[in-house]
């Protein structure tokens, strides 16, 4: 058993309230009480006691999407010039980077980001990863970067044709193979799902393919989603519909589903997002570093679409990602009242439900039976804190690198800024010298 206690605990959730000298009790993997520290001392006089020092206590963040290989991108020079738009972003970074991938390369990059993950206090995350030049066997090393950090991880392989039919192929058997591992091993900690890269590089043979296999294996996929207006062009001008309606054609909505980005979805598709019940991933960096716009968020949440936060592997720190989106729509709206209901509800709210679809129910809340990922923040505010102003507080005094305890399923994975599980400076080491050898083959 372990206390943690002398804190200010924010416990989120529907019943969000603040606890002063809060604490909470976990044992075993979930948390069993929450309340005064005195208290919790006298029921649990005997476990272990994390003294919070007045810090804030409260859920981990959580990821709707993110991709651990890009992590070697970090300073890399391109050897083109510039890009001028989204496809030759693609085409001059990340399918050059994806393509010089080792094996080495796909495991280093990943414990990188898992790292940083878990000293932003980052603990549940949906990673979409591709590789063609490494496919089979990438989810397994990415999946044991994950159980070695400690931190829950929804894993897929992009299927794509834009490799060739044999890599196609090879994605999707990757693909297959891990959700039956997963799907056999029934964890809470490592999931999967069936990964897709996005409609304009997935032709019609392949997206039968890839919805066969899907409807075979009962699961949903993660993909790209009109992240561009160039995704949308390409799919209007080839199959007559939008990106969304298309993937509808073939039965790939639905709530184990995770359409990322959503930049340029019709009435006609948010409707049938919210019908679905068709997870969304806002990702507002990555979308403004691109510049392929803003995503109609306050529509999408308005007619009830599941919109949540997700970083497109921009950051491991889901803070700003939120203090973003909160000036980023205010800008786009041009309205100051934008952000301050919305982020918090696809942060806190919404992404708690999108996990519940991948691991487990009762994530992003701190309360009796709920799993035990916890993080403490050094934060000490200047003002009053209360569950009716935290997201003021989160957006305007707090950064990730003020975590100093990250905990998940009951595991204590970092305390006092320090990792208990990982040798950090071994691992930082080990990527510096893979990322130079990296970036002469780019």
């Amino acid at each position: 058993m372990l206390i943690l206690g002398n804190g200010r605990l924010l416990t989120l959730g529907s019943k969000c309230r603040v606890i002063e000298d809060g604490a909470l009790l976990i044992e075993g993997e979930k948390i069993s009480t929450i309340g005064e520290t005195a208290n919790l001392q006298a029921v649990a006089p005997d476990a272990d006691f994390i003294d919070c020092r007045g810090r804030l206590i409260m859920p981990g963040f959580t990821c709707a999407h993110t991709h651990t290989y890009s992590a070697f991108a970090r300073g890399m020079a391109l050897k083109d010039d510039a890009p001028v738009n989204f496809p030759q972003i693609l085409e001059r970074l990340w399918w050059r980077l994806d393509q010089a991938l080792s094996n080495e390369d796909i495991f280093y990059s990943a414990l990188v980001t898992f790292i940083d993950s878990v000293k932003n206090g980052t603990t549940a995350l949906l990673d979409h990863h591709a590789g063609p030049n490494a496919i089979e066997g990438s989810l397994e090393l990415i999946a044991s970067a994950a159980r070695m950090a400690g931190i829950r991880a929804n894993l897929c392989y992009e299927v794509s044709d834009r490799d060739g039919e044999a890599k196609m192929l090879g994605g999707l058997e990757e693909n297959a193979a891990f959700i039956k591992k997963c799907s056999d091993e029934k964890s809470s900690m490592l999931t999967a799902s069936f990964g897709m890269h996005a409609s304009f590089t997935i032709g019609t043979k392949t997206m039968e393919k890839c919805a066969r296999t899907v409807n075979d294996l009962g699961a949903g996929v993660h993909i790209h989603a009109a992240e561009s207006r160039e995704d949308v062009d390409d799919s209007l001008d080839k199959y007559g519909m939008g990106v969304i309606e298309r993937l509808d054609k073939y039965g790939l909505l639905g709530d184990k589903s995770m359409t990322a980005h959503c930049v340029h979805v019709s009435d006609r598709e948010i409707e049938l997002l919210a019908a679905s019940q068709t997870n969304v991933a806002h990702n507002p960096q990555s979308n403004m570093n691109n510049a392929v716009g803003c995503a109609p968020v306050n529509k999408m949440l308005a007619a009830g679409v599941v919109v949540g936060m997700g970083t497109d592997g921009m950051s491991a720190d889901m803070l700003e990602g939120l203090k973003t989106a909160h000036i980023l729509h205010k800008f786009c709206n041009n309205d100051p009242r934008a952000g301050w209901k919305e982020v918090p509800r696809m942060q806190f709210e919404n992404n708690a439900r999108i996990m519940s679809n991948y691991f487990i129910s009762g994530l992003n809340e701190l309360a009796p039976g709920a799993p035990a990922d916890v993080i403490v923040i050094d934060y000490d505010p200047p003002t009053p804190l209360t569950a009716e102003n935290y997201y003021g507080h989160l957006v305007f005094g707090v950064t990730g690198r003020a975590v100093e305890t990250t905990i998940v399923a009951g595991k204590i994975l970092m305390q006092n800024r320090v990792l208990t599980e990982i040798n950090e400076q071994e691992v930082k080491a080990k990527a510096r010298e893979l990322a130079v050898k990296l970036w002469e083959r780019f």
